[in-house]
């Protein structure tokens, strides 16, 4: 399970001026938000996942009529001293200024559309699956494959013993007692 979080689309090392992605989108999926919340469900666990140090936010409203963006802020916020991440003081909040943002509209955009448009603002680094990860891939798809014909196998065994129930009920339903 861990494969479809470290590899796959969206599995890219932003680079490091890209300091924190915002996403703005409704809860429900109609009026053109599919495509935010298809981001969010599985592109962002894998950027968050090779991003750990970039922040990664989301405001979902009950509004399907209002916007669907994604939000990044590059650069680092103009008085750039870090903060713990447990203090509750409005001086530390995410809303210092930032070198500069890019905003990218979701609405009625396909997941892969919102997904490239990132890439083209960004420049990430795509994060390339090592030999070893090829191999267990591969394990993965043989089991798989296994699996299917294992699945082929016994349905046909089910099958057949059915048949095999229906023809000995219909003999017994024939034959009646004397």
């Amino acid at each position: 399970m861990l494969f479809t979080v470290r590899l796959g689309q969206g599995a890219v090392v932003l680079p490091r001026d890209v300091k924190r992605i915002h996403l703005d989108f409704a809860f429900r999926f109609n009026d053109g938000h599919f495509g935010a919340r298809k981001v969010w469900r599985s592109f962002l666990p894998r950027l968050k996942y090779h991003n750990p140090a970039v922040s990664m936010t989301i405001n979902r409203s009950q509004d399907n009529t209002g916007p669907a963006t994604l939000t990044i802020f590059y650069g680092a916020p103009k008085d750039a001293a870090p903060s713990p991440s447990t203090t509750r003081d409005a001086s530390t909040s995410d809303l210092k200024p930032f070198d500069r943002t890019e905003t990218i509209d979701m609405k009625n955009k396909h997941e892969s559309d919102i997904l490239s448009e990132l890439m083209d603002l960004t420049k990430p680094t795509p994060v390339v699956a090592t030999p070893e990860d090829e191999a267990e891939l591969q394990q993965l798809v043989d089991e798989r494959n296994r699996g299917a014909a294992d699945r082929v196998c016994n349905a046909a065994y089910t099958e057949q013993k059915r048949q095999e129930k229906a023809l000995l009920d219909q003999a017994r339903g024939t034959v009646g007692p004397a």
